[in-house]
């Protein structure tokens, strides 16, 4: 695992989990005690304006993907995720598909994702993804 990546624009990605169920992009949002509902482009936080939550989590993933795949010379797959903290109900669009979405005490679910690393592949993912240099044309 590995928190607040900085990426050459002045923002980061918030967490970046590589073992073997496979590379999560996560994404946290801290909403103590609100209503969440996460839909296919935007998120609603107690019915608020519309945040770009969803298509921010999914074009951090392609840029892990892309850095990961340029330094390991492999294809790799990543998946967006956001995490919501504190919040008091989560929703989640039926049609919403390829971002998952949890509340922080669901987080636990991803220990039995099936992602198909192998240690040796995990290892030097995990190294490139540590590499700040890696990151400085993200």
């Amino acid at each position: 695992m590995l928190h607040s990546i900085l990426l050459s624009n002045s923002v980061d990605i918030d967490h970046l989990l590589i073992g073997p169920g496979g590379i999560f992009n996560i994404n946290t949002k801290h909403c103590p005690n609100k209503d969440v509902w996460v839909g296919n482009d935007s998120v609603k936080v107690n019915h608020g304006p519309p945040h770009p939550y969803t298509r921010k989590v999914r074009a951090e993933a392609r840029r892990v993907r892309r850095v990961l795949e340029r330094y390991s010379g492999k294809t790799v797959q990543v998946q967006p995720a956001l995490v919501f903290v504190g919040v008091s109900r989560l929703e989640r669009a039926s049609t919403l598909s390829d971002v998952r979405v949890w509340k922080q005490q669901e987080v636990a679910q991803l220990g039995t994702t099936a992602g198909g690393l192998t240690p040796g592949e995990i290892e030097t993912l995990y190294a490139i993804a540590r590499h700040r240099l890696a990151w400085t044309e993200a």
